[in-house]
Formats: structure tokens, sequence, C-alpha cells
């Protein structure tokens, strides 16, 4: 079968390309055509018609002041879609720019899926209906949502969430005791992987780092981000802070803790165990507007699938290197809010269940298409 995929940034790229793999175990004649990113490229052998670098605008003023572009973008994909006929059109996340794209392609006549549910509980509910009636199916990762959907009348797939496949996690009891853990000692960073939020975050986090001479940091950097554009947004590197490329997971498992912007990186950075402070800088105006439109009590994703707040959030002008500075002392070894986090942490990891995400979404979603 054909399969078109649209992914808009980097999370989206890594689950998109374990679909594809998973895709392909089940359908050998499985043929792929898709914007995204360069995991993707390498699942399927193919280039991708846009690559994720071309669509990271992020908050509302970004997309305000490149909607004419967005539009654009939005209209070559359907052109492009419509001309290539696939089978199946796989939307994965990114709602902003697929929920419009799915809007375009409503009478197509295709079949239209989307993986990894937009988060409208956050804000924005009444696309709920909108998504029931352009999509054939939609496929949730987080364990709330489906009773969310339920109460709005659209019935979904929870399919557990992918980052559990991605990151080959131990068993929960096998993890190192507290006495062994993190004998490297350094501290991890992680300012995002779009470029406003590296122009946001990037100087906080390496103020912290200039405010404590004595530790190492470890900077993770995404691959399709050069090294020159981290190095642009200071106008002296500290000289303890690392920049390590396309080894996020291998980073944080040995840090001690973890300095990470609201995002994916949040649950993944709580799913290898890593005690970790989350901190957000946005424009004015996206704070504002956000502030008076979401309807969700936490940002990180592992207080909002807890429902209460498992690791600290730093927001706006609380994220200052002297505020995360005193908030990530608390998490170091031999305190005890670290190992009240870790606990939690298992208890997360329960709670998202096992891996097989990438897996139950393929098989349900070739099961619709053969008709059972």
């Amino acid at each position: 079968m054909r399969y078109y995929l649209v992914v808009g940034e980097a999370s989206g790229d890594i689950h998109a390309a374990n679909l594809m793999r998973a895709l392909r175990e089940r359908d050998s004649y499985a043929e792929f055509r898709f914007w995204g990113g360069d995991r993707m490229a390498a699942a399927s052998g193919e280039a991708p018609q846009r690559h994720i670098r071309e669509l990271n605008y992020m908050g509302f003023w970004e997309v305000l002041r490149n909607l004419r572009t967005l539009m654009a973008l939005q209209r070559e994909a359907e052109r492009d879609i419509r001309a290539w006929k696939p089978d199946a059109l796989i939307l994965v996340d990114y709602p902003g720019f697929n929920l419009r794209l799915a809007g375009r392609l409503q009478n197509a006549g295709l079949r239209i899926y989307w993986y990894i549910a937009p988060q409208v509980w956050a804000w924005k509910a009444n696309r709920v209906q909108k998504l029931a009636a352009r999509v054939d199916r939609l496929y949730a990762i987080l364990p709330f949502e489906p009773a969310f959907f339920a109460a709005r009348g659209m019935d979904v797939d929870f399919v557990g969430h992918p980052l559990l496949d991605h990151l080959d996690l131990p068993p929960l009891d096998a993890r190192a005791p507290e006495g062994a853990e993190a004998a490297s000692g350094y501290l991890a960073l992680l300012p995002g992987s779009r470029p406003q939020e590296l122009q946001r975050m990037l100087p906080m986090m390496l103020g912290l780092a200039a405010r404590m001479p004595e530790r190492r940091f470890r900077l993770a950097a995404v691959a399709h981000i050069e090294d020159q554009q981290y190095r642009s947004l200071t106008a002296a590197w500290p000289q303890n802070v690392d920049l390590v490329r396309g080894q996020t997971a291998d980073l944080l498992r040995e840090a001690e803790a973890a300095v990470v912007t609201s995002g994916t990186a949040t649950l993944e950075c709580a799913l290898i165990g890593t005690p970790q402070v989350v901190v957000y800088k946005g424009g004015a105006l996206n704070v504002w507007l956000a502030r008076r439109l979401i309807r969700v009590p936490y940002i990180a994703l592992p207080n909002l699938v807890m429902e209460r707040p498992l690791v600290p959030e730093l927001i706006q002008g609380e994220a200052s290197p002297e505020g995360v500075q005193k908030v990530l002392s608390s998490l170091l070894k031999g305190q005890p809010e670290r190992r009240a986090m870790r606990e939690g942490y298992a208890e997360l990891r329960r709670k998202l269940g096992g891996p097989g995400a990438s897996a139950r979404t393929a098989e349900r979603l070739l099961a619709r298409l053969k008709g059972a």
C-alpha cells in the first residue's frame, strides 16, 4: 500500500520513522512519501518532500507572522497528496498545520488517520468536532485522552506512548540504585528543537552554567540545527559546556540531573529516570494569550499524566539562571526531592504502559485499511 505521512517537528520525525518500520514489517509492498526529517528518510530510504526544518514555527505570534508561508505549504502538500493518491494519509501531531490540511482533503476520497492525538485538551476543545469530521481514526498516546475524547462523542484508540519504543528502556526494577547512578557527574541541558526555543532558552541555560563553573554541562543538540546556530546565540560560550549532537537519550542516562525546555523531552527525561527542572520562556504576546486560553494546570507532560506536580516548572521570569540553580540544587544526589521524583517516575512508567505503540498503531491502521 501507499502511505503519505506529514510531520512538522523533531519528535514527530522519531515516532513516524518507527511507525514506518512497523508498517513495512507488516506490509512488504509498503511505499512511502512524506514531509518529515532525517529519521523518516533513513527508515524509508526516500528523501522528504519537505524537511521539518522548513516547518518549525511555534507560538501564536510566529505562526501569525508566517501565516502566508504556512498556507502556501498547506496548498503544496494538498496538491502533492492528491496527485500521489495514497491508500492512507497519516498525519502525525503538528495540529495547527495538519488539522487544516485534513480539512482541505476532507472530500478528496482519502482515508485519513491521525497518529499522536493533538493536545486539544489543553485548549481549543472545540477542535474535537473538526477532528471527528475530518479524520477516519485517531490514535492517542496519553492515558487520559480516551476519556477526554469520549466525553465529547469521539471514540479513539489508545496505543501507548511511542517513546517507550524509541528509548528501549530496561525494566523498572533494573534501574541503578541511588548510590551507583550518574557516575559521570555532569548536568544535561535540553534547550529545545526549534530555532525560536533556542533563542529564548539557550542564553538562560548558558547563564546557569556560568554560575556553576565547578560543574560540567552537556547540551543536547538536534540534528537539523548546525553547531554555529547554537554558538551564535551567545557572545561567550562557557568553557564548562560541551555540545553533544544526536545522543540525547544516552546523554540523559548518564546525567546527574537535567534542565529541560517544556515539550516531549520532559517525558523522555522522566522515562529514562533523570531528575529534571522544566523551564519555559515565550514571547510576551504568546504567554499572554496562553494564560487566557490554555485550560490545564501544568505545562510539563509528566505532571499532566500524573495529575500532580511531579517535576518543578519554572516559567517566564522564574526561569532565570538564579531560579533554576536553586531548584536544580535540590535534585542532586543525596537530596530527598531527588528520591521522591524518581519514585514518581516509576509510577509514571506504569501509567503509560509497556512498549509497542508503533506496532499497535500499524496493526490497527492496516486492519482498517483492509476492512477487518
